[in-house]
């Protein structure tokens, strides 16, 4: 199975992502941000990093790119789709999950090995977790505040789909600790921590995140 990985101007942690989908046992295909060409994947990773435009807002260029329609579109139809901290700002900009990512709230950088709890292990790239289970993934962002109406947030609650949660100290002022989302049919997950940095016992606090993306395999399998 093919796993694309895009890079945008910017991108810092797209090599990282390939590592991690070739440790999973899918082939990485990296995917240029400018080419509207998903070079037949299977599934896409947008990884995190400082993609170009930030400085308006994050996320806000980078979804004009035109690899994004085809992303849009590829979701939409049921592909996989996972978000990681940059990538989660662009699905929210992209309408493909609801909510925004903002501003820590202490207005500082956060770089820290996070607690996380899996809410939801029925998503495309959770089922290999527990609900309700417990893991360790870094953390490292500036604009990582998640926020949405209240509205938005009791729809999130009521159908379950916050996949996952911050435990111990929220890291930057995400409303009800909100660390990751999914959109309704469980295909696209936004998540702020990065589970690519935690695939091996060698670097990052272990591998509790390798299964984010074994998850994927077994999602398209079935």
């Amino acid at each position: 199975m093919k796993v694309g990985v895009v890079t945008f101007p910017g991108s810092l942690d797209d090599v990282d992502a390939q590592r991690a989908v070739r440790l999973a046992g899918a082939e990485p295909v990296a995917l240029w941000h400018g080419d509207a060409d998903l070079r037949g994947v299977d599934a896409v990773v947008l990884p995190g990093g400082f993609s170009y435009g930030d400085y308006l807002r994050c996320g806000a260029i980078a979804r004009f790119a035109p690899v994004m329609a085809e992303v849009v579109a590829a979701a939409e139809r049921g592909m996989p789709v996972l978000g990681i901290c940059n990538g989660f700002q662009i699905l929210c900009e992209s309408h493909l999950l609801p909510g925004a990512l903002i501003r820590n709230d202490h207005r500082t950088f956060v770089c820290r090995d996070q607690r996380l709890r899996i809410e939801n292990a029925s998503t495309a790239w959770t089922s290999a977790y527990g609900s309700g289970e417990e893991i360790v993934i870094p953390l490292k962002n500036g604009e990582g505040g998640y926020v949405a109406d209240d509205f938005t947030l009791e729809m999130l609650e009521g159908e379950g789909r916050v996949v996952a949660r911050y435990l111990d100290d929220n890291p930057n002022g995400s409303l009800r600790d909100i660390a990751g989302v999914t959109n309704e049919r469980g295909n696209v997950v936004g998540l702020m921590p990065h589970p690519e940095h935690a695939v091996e016992d060698l670097c990052g606090p272990g591998t509790d995140g390798l299964r984010f993306f074994t998850s994927v395999l077994t999602s398209l399998v079935s």
